[in-house]
């Protein structure tokens, strides 16, 4: 592991809350689709969202094959381990 890289991994649940159309001055006004995922809290996950009771991801996705990954209601983990500091 390299210096300044601390071991960490956390998985948490998230629900596909919205996705929307938008237009980005960067990509020269193509279209994208903005993807908001929101903690998973409702009852089903009352064990887990006790822990982490709160939280939002937004991504902007312009690769198709990769936005119809996420269907809007359905529900994905997140997995977050830490990356190595930028020399």
């Amino acid at each position: 592991m390299s210096k300044g890289c601390v071991q960490m991994n956390v998985r948490a649940k998230f629900r596909v809350q919205e996705i929307k159309a938008n237009a980005s001055y960067q990509t020269g006004g193509k279209e994208q689709e903005s993807v908001r995922l929101v903690a998973a809290t409702d009852e089903r996950n009352k064990s887990w969202s006790k822990w982490t009771p709160s939280g939002s991801i937004e991504m902007v996705i312009s690769n198709p094959e990769a936005l119809d990954q996420f269907k809007l209601g359905s529900f994905v983990y997140v997995d977050f381990t830490a990356a190595p500091d930028e020399e």
